[in-house]
């Protein structure tokens, strides 16, 4: 039934545009929703202003990182997109890294976080960057004795957590966690759903249509149009090795579990204009070219041209304002932070 109302959505809305607005709205309205207009709040981290200033400070600081080069912000740089526009990131050591780097922006409202889903929340998420041999390469000891040398940490850290012992590894990703909840991204989509008719284009308002038809909708839907639930990549017909490296087998590293094979987390789509390359494997720069692949390899559809421009439009939609977040000074080295190092350890 919902497929013949898309449809007739998608045909109807420029010849009764006002009428197949207004039904197109309300079926929006049952598979997606509006960004919050607040800070969203997580579990077991009450979100204070204190935390929010440490974390922001912490994002940026590339102290957390062993060689002191690589920082948070390396891989989600707020400028382009919440993300670091490479196939795979760099970092330590100039190593690459496995996957793709998810966007930051609006990874609060994910079920979970990394594309396999294997930390539960963004406290957790900021936990594996800074231990990763090719990311950060840190270690928890070393974290604390850099954060604890330095006079102004301890004081920001204090004024956040209570207790002696607020410098602590678990507390630097809390804090993390906290300025990460703040990056909310409003968009045209977002005012659409709330009542301006003009918001979105045409093509854009079709392609919504389009994506409930075709069942995009099947795995990028609520808040975020995905970053929920669980699902092979090639349920339909499998992509080459080109897209779908096979070595990478998705959450089956997390479950060991065979039909867990090559299973992603539904990606988030929103800002997806603006974080090109995408999928997992970074393999694909062009958006119209990767909703095509996505429509033959998880649902069996041949996309026309028109159609996949006008998805397009409306993955557009989604680009949002990203919170104006100035750079901040950080708390100055002692003689006693522990001094970088380069050095690349044995598996």
């Amino acid at each position: 039934m919902r497929r013949v109302i898309t449809t007739l959505l998608a045909t109807s809305l420029l010849a009764t545009p006002a009428l197949a607005q207004d039904d197109l709205r309300a079926e929006a309205a049952e598979l997606f929703k509006p960004l919050p207009s607040t800070i969203p709040s997580v579990n077991e981290n009450p979100i204070t202003p204190e935390k929010i200033e440490l974390g922001k400070a912490l994002y940026f600081d590339p102290r957390l990182s062993a060689s002191g080069v690589f920082s948070c912000y390396s891989c989600h740089n707020l400028a382009t997109g919440g993300d670091d526009n490479l196939e795979t990131s760099i970092g330590h050591g100039w190593q690459k890294g496995p996957r793709n780097a998810p966007t930051v922006l609006n990874s609060v409202l994910n079920e979970a976080q990394f594309w396999d889903g294997r930390a539960a929340d963004l406290a957790e998420q900021a936990k594996g960057p800074v231990q990763a041999g090719v990311e950060m390469a840190n270690t928890p000891d070393n974290v604390v004795a850099t954060l604890s040398s330095m006079p102004d940490y301890v004081t920001m850290f204090s004024a956040a957590f209570e207790g002696d012992d607020a410098v602590s590894f678990d507390n630097m990703a809390k804090a993390i966690e906290a300025f990460e909840a703040t990056l909310i991204t409003p968009a045209p989509f977002d005012a659409w759903l709330n009542g301006d008719d003009a918001a979105m284009t045409d093509d854009a308002k079709a392609g919504l249509a389009l994506f409930v038809e075709k069942g995009c909708v099947s795995c990028h839907e609520g808040v975020n149009v995905g970053g929920h639930g669980y699902y092979p990549f090639g349920l339909i017909e499998k992509p080459g090795a080109d897209v779908l490296p096979e070595g990478d087998k998705g959450r089956f590293a997390v479950t060991e579990t065979v039909d867990d094979e090559y299973v992603f987390r539904a990606a988030p789509l929103r800002n997806v204009g603006v974080t090109a390359p995408y999928f997992h494997s970074g393999k694909v720069w062009n958006l119209t070219t990767a909703v095509q692949i996505m429509a033959e390899s998880q649902l069996g559809e041949a996309l026309s041209d028109e159609e996949a421009a006008q998805i397009v439009a409306f993955l557009d939609a989604l680009t949002g304002e990203v919170p104006e977040v100035t750079v901040p000074p950080l708390p100055a080295e002692t003689d006693a932070t522990p001094r970088p190092s380069a050095e690349i350890m044995p598996e």
